[in-house]
């Protein structure tokens, strides 16, 4: 009798629980961008049930766990210039892009052999630029692939992979002059770190920018520009090593040294700009499909 009256519980709760799953994830508002035809991405904030309550913490879990690519945000395209299929072919290669960026951040740390050398190990952490940036894209896609999503990693792959794919395209067109030597090498380095600054655009789908973790983001790598090109704190500068126009970090008075500086600084604020920017629009569409 006691195991009849323990069975009859159980399978209550468990169907209620069922119920409190279907009810949060059959009520939160959709919308559709006529003109992009993009199911609209409603932030954690925003999210509540036809009869005005927030949607069951258990809910919101089964929503995370169950889709494993989040729909499409109706984003501007300045935000997202990626298109959604190439979005969604990246989620779905999501271990194929962990294993590229694997091998890159290797690379990268081997490319940063002989500077680290030169460099006293506390400042380590502030060197491999690109490698480090490859590296916490892949904690990203990891901790979104198992559940374990962490705004902060999120937010730091976001501004690393922009800022320091996009800057070192920069360095191989306006220093290394790549369109006139045609050097294998800079090509290399400059289609391989413009795919790292383009994936950065993925993380979107996923990833909440909230705004302690963009803060987390725009101080670390405020705090790269200040002491690669402005205030070293221990040592020598910190920046790359590139160029013949700039063969060590001691020589300042050259040109390139203020490009690569402007160009660094300038992607740090682009990039806090766009997370910023990302978050802002999506609580918008989140109000404004609260009060349709």
């Amino acid at each position: 009798m006691a195991i009849s009256v323990c069975f009859v519980v159980c399978t209550t709760r468990d169907e209620e629980r069922i119920a409190a799953v279907r009810d949060g994830v059959d009520d939160l508002p959709l919308a559709f961008d006529n003109e992009k035809s993009k199911t609209k991405h409603i932030p954690v904030e925003a999210r509540t049930t036809e009869r005005g309550g927030r949607v069951p913490a258990l809910a919101e879990q089964e929503i995370h766990t169950m889709a494993s690519i989040p729909p499409a945000d109706d984003l501007p395209t300045y935000l997202t210039p990626l298109p959604d299929r190439v979005e969604e072919m990246a989620l779905r290669l999501a271990w194929v892009v962990v294993a590229v960026n694997l091998a890159g951040t290797v690379f990268g740390f081997w490319y940063y052999r002989f500077q680290l050398l030169n460099t006293q190990l506390v400042m380590w952490p502030v060197v491999p630029d690109s490698p480090l940036a490859t590296l916490l894209m892949v904690a990203s896609l990891v901790s979104w692939k198992v559940g374990k999503n962490r705004s902060w990693v999120h937010a730091l792959a976001f501004v690393g992979n922009l800022k320091y794919g996009l800057w070192v395209v920069v360095v191989q067109i306006a220093i290394n002059d790549v369109f006139a030597t045609g050097d294998p090498y800079h090509w290399f380095l400059l289609v391989s770190h413009l795919g790292m600054g383009l994936q950065a655009f993925v993380i979107h789908r996923y990833a909440e920018f909230t705004l302690p973790a963009v803060g987390v983001a725009t101080a670390w790598f405020g705090f790269n520009d200040i002491v690669d090109y402005f205030l070293p704190i221990v040592g020598d500068y910190h920046h790359t090593y590139f160029g013949p126009k700039l063969v060590n970090a001691g020589d300042h008075s050259v040109r390139a040294h203020d490009v690569a500086a402007a160009a660094a600084v300038s992607l740090t604020i682009l990039a806090t700009f766009l997370a910023l920017a990302i978050r802002i629009r999506r609580l918008e569409n989140g109000l404004a499909s609260e009060v349709d």
